[in-house]
């Protein structure tokens, strides 16, 4: 029978803590949610591998270091009310949950959101929703937000998605430039996003994250 708890302590001791990540709340968070709850059944024993996760569809559980990392940068507070963008089965959803106060969850695919909350709630996961609809429009009726975390690459950020941040409010995305992608946090203030470098990391574009194609006569 494999052990995943120890799994979860060696994903943190290889993955995570040498990443300069030392919030205290996350490190707990990743050691005690069981990412191996959130993948396709068929990949359960890739839960802990140090890579993007693909979970079919063009989409990917984002590593555990990319996703530890944002949620560094990010600086969730207790009091917080988080948007979870593309979040897969909740993995993602799962971790933040333990961060802050609550997380309004988006999925575009239907099938998935059901298969994620269900999951969530069978993990008493009860301080999160998940959402079916257009990653890039965000849960406009659940916000404003204090957090926005978008699980995938992105090439633009749609003002839809901005506009449901707080003032004061902080958004993490990664953005794909050519084969190089940099995770950038924006943070609002006085209605306009200032983003800033994080650190670099990659994944596939999201739906609706891509920039318009530019036609040349």
């Amino acid at each position: 029978m494999t052990d995943y708890t120890a799994r979860r302590t060696m994903m943190v001791d290889t993955q995570v803590r040498p990443s300069d990540v030392t919030k205290f709340p996350i490190i707990d968070a990743m050691l005690s949610v069981p990412r191996e709850a959130y993948v396709p059944d068929g990949l359960r024993e890739a839960a802990y591998v140090g890579e993007n996760l693909d979970i079919g569809g063009g989409r990917v559980m984002l590593e555990p270091r990319t996703l530890a990392k944002m949620l560094e940068v990010l600086d969730v507070q207790p009091s917080h009310v988080a948007l979870d963008v593309a979040c897969g089965l909740g993995y993602s959803t799962a971790v933040l949950a333990q961060l802050c106060d609550f997380v309004v969850a988006v999925e575009d695919d239907e099938a998935r959101s059901q298969e994620a909350q269900s999951i969530l709630s069978e993990r008493g996961v009860d301080n999160a929703a998940v959402m079916t609809g257009p990653l890039a429009a965000g849960s406009e009726k659940s916000g404003p937000y204090d957090i926005i975390a978008v699980q995938g690459g992105v090439e633009q950020v749609p003002s839809d998605l901005t506009d449901q941040l707080n003032e004061g409010g902080r958004i993490a995305c990664l953005f794909l430039e050519g084969s190089l992608g940099v995770v950038r946090v924006g943070h609002k203030i006085d209605g306009i996003v200032n983003w800033r470098f994080a650190f670099n990391a990659s994944a596939p574009v999201l739906n609706g994250f891509e920039k318009p194609a530019v036609f040349a006569l």
